[in-house]
């Protein structure tokens, strides 16, 4: 006998994507369902996690006891994970993985912007004198080892750069290669090795999720340690990165540029020193747009309801302990 099709519900209901993520349940089988009488829930709050956020999802778990998944819309889930919103009662899952391609891929535009001065030309208003460098064969080091890293490590393979991946459990990764040359060996450190890591290397991309382990952990002591003609680029979140000792380490040469997507604060207020320097280019929050994120999120929401019908392991699980 077939499994009985699961049924699932959709909070907030008139969100601006709600009757996509209705349309993704019943793509994978699901049938959309009133939230008193279904077992997940698909929560389709994707903007900025505020407080009313987290009260909101909190209040909707109190009053639905029957529900025993909840797939949340964000990678990034970590103020729900501060708010003390994960449990062991239900099983969790989130985007984490799924925009990795997008954002990897600016991540990519925003090494090469930088090492091609493109901030300091795109503003000039005359011809200026020659500057940049090539990325070809300098040495990377990736902070995070997930599916972010991963995509860019793909995206770095044409251009021969020796990577260093820095990541909470130093297991090995052996990425496939292109036509058909042997796998690539990635040198892989524990994040106790996190400052080891920053020396010799030209380029150093944040790609981690945000713990109290990992805010604030690229600053002043980490930035003297960088060569003078490294290139920073922060595609995680803001908070990973001291502003104040990013705006001096930028002015006062210790290293050479930054490109950022996110900072610290978000948005970043007008008049804020990091926006009038030549040597730091910022795109906000750009990475993965609405139009980019909504048709994989809608693709993630088939399989997984496809799997919670069919008691197979979900994609994209949330360990409550972790926060990610």
């Amino acid at each position: 006998m077939a499994p009985a099709a699961p049924r699932i519900a959709v909070l907030p209901a008139g969100g601006p994507w709600a009757a996509g993520a209705a349309e993704a349940i019943e793509a994978g089988g699901g049938i959309v369902s009133a939230p008193e009488e279904a077992a997940g829930l698909i929560w389709t709050d994707a903007g900025p996690t505020t407080a009313a956020t987290v009260v909101a999802l909190k209040e909707a778990l109190g009053r639905l006891p029957g529900l025993r998944w909840v797939q949340l819309p964000l990678a990034g889930v970590e103020r729900y994970a501060h708010q003390g919103v994960f449990d062991h009662q239900h099983l969790w899952t989130c985007a984490k993985g799924l925009y990795a391609a997008p954002v990897a891929e600016h991540a990519l535009a925003l090494i090469l912007a930088c090492l091609r001065h493109l901030k300091e030309f795109g503003c000039a208003t005359t011809w200026t004198a020659q500057a940049g460098a090539s990325l070809y064969r300098r040495p990377v080091t990736i902070f995070g080892g997930g599916g972010i890293a991963e995509e860019l490590i793909g995206l770095l393979v044409p251009f021969g750069c020796p990577v260093t991946v820095v990541r909470k459990r130093p297991t090995p990764m052996v990425m496939a290669s292109r036509d058909g040359a042997p796998p690539i060996e990635i040198r892989v450190l524990g994040w106790e090795d996190r400052d080891r890591a920053l020396a010799g290397a030209d380029v150093v991309v944040l790609a981690l999720a945000l713990t109290d382990e990992t805010a604030g952990f690229l600053g002043r002591a980490q930035f003297e340690r960088m060569a003078p003609h490294a290139v920073v680029v922060n595609i995680a979140r803001g908070r990973q990165i001291v502003t104040g000792d990013l705006v001096a380490a930028l002015t006062g040469g210790q290293i050479a540029a930054a490109g950022l997507d996110v900072t610290d604060p978000e948005p970043l207020p007008d008049g804020h020193p990091l926006w009038g320097l030549r040597n730091c280019l910022i795109t906000p929050h750009t990475a993965n747009t609405e139009q980019m994120a909504i048709p994989l999120l809608v693709g993630r929401i088939v399989e997984n309801v496809r799997r919670f019908g069919a008691g197979e392991p979900l994609v994209g699980v949330v360990d409550p302990d972790l926060g990610y």
